[in-house]
């Protein structure tokens, strides 16, 4: 393979001590076609890319993601540490945590399981689906070549089904058994940095708050509250003298959907940066602290966040947060980057050909698609070298101005250097003019006729 950008060369070479020499230069080649190939991100179409149609051998780059030794989790503490240098040395480490349904069918793929599917249900329609439940951490980053915050994949775990677990005589685990290891993974790599978490309704949990709140270093969660959960006041002081086991909570408050209706709450007007995507939005805010208690569960203290809007165009809703010092204003700040978690999702299904790929090996199945979701951090990564070099443009027409570059032209400017500075051999005597190796335009064409 023609030698790399050096750009481009310092971000992989740190993922080099996971494998052997010989399944490292297999491993190149895999990335490198990931990045360029277009539509289906499978082995075969890598190798076409890369200009290796008649390899022979082709079964050896199969064989680094259904046979090979390496760890996934060695490579996501990689990626990382990489994303914090790059993009947040200091200060606390903002995460997303979401989970998405890969769309799989066929009887091999043994972990899948029936989902709802997110994207065709609505609150009136349920849609099905066969698939693979992925969950998937991100750090939540101003990114500055494009001037807003990105969601960057650096964990991403497979959340088998009930059914496969219960053939394969395995515990059960859930999605917020699962994110709980996850976290707690990332506080033992980063002890020094506090863990701030947005997620959405399926995370508001009692006893899943509660146990990473009785942590040595408490991770702090914010997600969505129900309007008629049941809250209490703080426990009061214990009297002398006074008999029985302690309490756990106080008396019963009023449920936050009372609090909307109730002409004595008292709101305070902000104006919040980039609500989901549609600019700067004034909205109303209410916070108080409580205690979140359900019968036979640890209560957990929580901050809660009542949001309405002035204008009424969108429906009344509650924050929690864990950590009850935080400034509501901020937990709402934090909770409105959780919708870059979905931007990442859609951007990598549409980019980097997740859900495309057709492994059968269940090794292979676990390691690919983290891979394809950590592949647009890397993307992240090289695009944020290669600005800090030279900078780069964003593709423009006469229909549409765009003012800052998003994730298909950070992609389109890997992709233009690898193809450019990687293939042109330039000719000599002044003129414009470039020799193109024949090869180079076969596999070009190639790329270009097959394209989705």
């Amino acid at each position: 393979m023609t030698p790399l950008p050096t750009w481009i060369n310092t971000v992989l070479t740190a993922f080099k001590p996971l494998f052997s020499n010989r399944v490292w230069q297999h491993t190149q080649i895999l990335i490198i076609g990931a990045i360029l190939a277009p539509g289906k991100r499978t082995i075969t179409s890598v190798l076409r890319i890369m200009g290796l149609s008649f390899e022979t051998h082709f079964q050896n780059y199969h064989r680094v993601l259904n046979r090979a030794v390496w760890s996934n989790l060695k490579a996501s503490r990689i990626l990382l540490g990489l994303l914090i240098t790059a993009f947040v040395p200091t200060g606390p480490l903002i995460l997303g945590l979401d989970d998405t349904i890969e769309r799989r069918k066929g009887t091999k793929i043994a972990a899948k399981g029936i989902y709802r599917d997110p994207v065709r249900s609505s609150q009136s329609h349920f849609v099905k689906t066969s698939g693979l439940r992925w969950l998937c951490l991100m750090l939540l980053v101003p990114v500055p070549f494009a001037s807003r915050v990105w969601a960057l994949p650096f964990m991403t775990v497979l959340a088998a089904s009930e059914r496969y677990n219960r053939e394969q005589g395995k515990p059960h685990r859930k999605l917020t058994d699962w994110a709980r290891v996850m976290l707690r993974t990332v506080q033992r790599w980063f002890p020094e940095r506090q863990l701030v978490v947005v997620a959405d309704s399926a995370y508001a949990v009692i006893d899943w708050l509660a146990s990473l709140q009785k942590l040595s270093v408490p991770i702090t969660v914010i997600t969505r509250l129900r309007l008629d959960a049941a809250l209490y006041a703080p426990i009061g002081e214990r009297k002398s003298g006074q008999k029985g086991r302690p309490g756990v909570k106080g008396m019963r408050l009023p449920t936050l959907g009372a609090g909307l209706e109730n002409p004595e709450t008292v709101w305070t007007r902000i104006r919040v940066l980039n609500w989901y995507g549609q600019g700067d939005r004034a909205v109303e805010i209410s916070s108080q602290t409580a205690v979140w208690y359900h019968k036979g569960i640890q209560p957990v203290n929580i901050r809660w966040v009542l949001i309405r809007d002035p204008d009424g165009k969108f429906k009344s809703q509650a924050l929690l947060c864990t950590d009850l010092t935080l400034e509501p204003t901020l937990i709402l700040e934090w909770f409105v980057l959780r919708w870059c978690v979905e931007v990442t999702f859609e951007e990598s299904r549409a980019h980097l050909g997740v859900e495309s790929q057709r492994q059968w090996s269940g090794l292979a199945i676990a390691r690919t698609t983290p891979v394809l979701f950590g592949l647009f951090s890397v993307v992240a990564l090289l695009g944020q070298q290669r600005w800090k070099q030279v900078g780069f443009s964003v593709r423009q027409a006469a229909w549409y101005e765009k003012g800052l570059p998003t994730f298909s032209d950070a992609l389109a400017e890997v992709r233009r250097e690898l193809w450019v500075g990687s293939s042109f051999v330039t000719c000599s005597g002044g003129q414009d003019v470039l020799k193109v190796p024949r090869v180079w335009v076969e596999r070009l064409t190639d790329a270009l006729c097959y394209a989705a």
